[in-house]
């Protein structure tokens, strides 16, 4: 559960009424606030909600979300039983993303039921839910197919099946598993694929599994005036003091550091660190719980700088991100643009920085070839200390032994912190509420008291275990 709202929706672009969707979805939708259709919702909707295939290229936080969560609920029908869709998603935090905005859009609907099936959380849950019905299934591949070798999940009523972020499930090695749980889905499926690239493997997936698909492919261009770009020429062996560099030249709130390798994203949350900067690294080795709590610090802005490889990061939405780094070049210029393209979104401006070596200059010219545009290059001297005073994130995470299981909800959370630690509103920033584990983010200067009340007094007038996340010094 968050607090957070979603990024927001457009208020330019084709109204949502040129698709004839039922007038309670319309209203639905003007609750939520979605004026317009992003490019991705203009281009696949109305091909979708026609009844057609679809292979879409669109990026996190698009909106692709919306665009096949309209057409999967447009397909149901609630009186039936058993699951009628089913969402793939690389990801236990995407697949919660994408099923709290189902559910959101669901809610023009009559009791239709949204259930998460991932890995990393417990299966007789799961189990049990499943014996109550659902009508969409939002899951990773790997635990949707345990339950269906476990004959728990029937997918014989399935009428839409959705492949999200297609391309990263793959370079995830989920490829058997996706291709075993689509040879159990009834043949008359529609089937709908989006991928925010379109390498081989994802152009196979469409061939052997999408009928006659139609192909929406929106190619990111950033606007100058949004992402600001600069590339800077390193040698190789001080490339991770370069970004200490830029980090304390230009100050940002938070930052998104990009390595091709976990070895070089060690490296350099390791020296952060030892500079002072709170840095988290998120890549493949990490435990799921250990994955988590890295991902709510990050979100919490309660950790300065997240250095994650591709494979890790692919699948985060995250709002209001200043800066990224390309602290290595990609070998794949489309990858670079979806890189960038976490930053600057919305109304907001963004740094986009990338250090390249002289071997990786002739990458450097594919990512000229495919923007169109000459790269900006600048020199690291420029780089100087802006200030004395540490780079240190404006909030801490508290974590709260307790969640869902416990009925703790983010407004008990908030109630408890602005009643009786006196904290006001805007001390308190996102709180996220898991089955066994709730985290709330808090004004640094508000931590003791925080942690006085809830340790004492505690939530809903019971006494709670809390303690400050490993990233901050409090």
């Amino acid at each position: 559960m968050s607090t957070r709202p979603p990024t927001t929706p457009p208020t330019s672009g084709p109204s949502f009424r040129e698709l004839g969707l039922p007038p309670a979805t319309l209203a639905n939708l003007d609750q939520l606030g979605y004026v317009a259709m992003t490019p991705i919702q203009a281009a696949s909707l109305p091909l979708a909600l026609a009844g057609h295939d679809l292979v879409a290229q669109a990026k996190t936080g698009s909106g692709k979300t919306a665009a096949f969560g309209l057409v999967l609920l447009a397909n149901l029908k609630p009186d039936a039983r058993g699951a009628q869709a089913l969402v793939l998603c690389p990801t236990r935090e995407l697949a919660e993303q994408v099923s709290t905005e189902i559910r959101r859009l669901a809610r023009a609907g009559e009791n239709v039921k949204v259930l998460v099936l991932t890995g990393g959380a417990p299966i007789r849950p799961q189990l049990s839910s499943l014996e109550h019905g659902a009508h969409v299934v939002v899951g990773t591949p790997g635990r949707v197919l345990d339950h269906l070798r476990r004959g728990s999940l029937d997918l014989g009523a399935l009428a839409t099946l959705v492949l999200d972020e297609a391309d990263r499930m793959l370079d995830m090695g989920f490829l058997n598993d996706v291709l075993d749980v689509v040879e159990r889905c009834p043949k008359t499926r529609q089937t709908l694929l989006f991928s925010a690239t379109y390498p081989d493997g994802v152009v196979e997936l469409g061939r052997r599994f999408l009928r006659a698909p139609k192909e929406v492919k929106l190619l990111e261009q950033h606007a100058a005036t949004k992402i600001r770009q600069r590339f800077y020429a390193v040698a190789d062996e001080e490339r991770l003091d370069v970004v200490v560099r830029l980090l304390e030249h230009y100050r940002p709130e938070r930052t998104l550091a990009f390595c091709n390798t976990k070895e070089v994203c060690r490296g350099l949350a390791q020296k952060l660190v030892a500079r002072g900067i709170e840095a988290l690294a998120l890549h493949g080795d990490l435990e799921q719980r250990e994955r988590d709590q890295v991902l709510v610090q990050f979100v919490n802005r309660s950790c300065s700088v997240l250095v994650a490889t591709d494979v890790a990061a692919r699948g985060l939405d995250i709002a209001e991100l200043d800066a990224v780094v390309n602290v290595e070049v990609t070998p794949d210029p489309e990858v670079h643009v979806h890189r960038i393209g976490r930053t600057g979104r919305v109304d907001r401006e963004g740094w986009a920085f990338s250090l390249a070596s002289e071997r990786e200059r002739h990458r450097v010219s594919r990512i000229e070839e495919l923007q169109k545009a000459p790269i900006a290059w600048h020199p690291v001297s420029e780089l100087t200390r802006a200030s004395n005073k540490p780079l240190v994130p404006p909030m801490t995470t508290l974590q709260i032994l307790g969640g869902r299981k416990e009925k703790i909800r983010a407004g008990d959370v908030l109630g408890a912190l602005t009643r009786g630690a006196g904290l006001s509103a805007t001390h308190v920033g996102k709180i996220t509420v898991n089955a066994y584990a709730t985290y709330v983010a808090v004004d640094r200067s508000s931590v003791k008291a925080a942690m006085r009340e809830l340790t004492t007094k505690g939530v809903k007038g019971r006494a709670v275990k809390a303690r400050t996340l490993p990233a901050t010094d409090e």
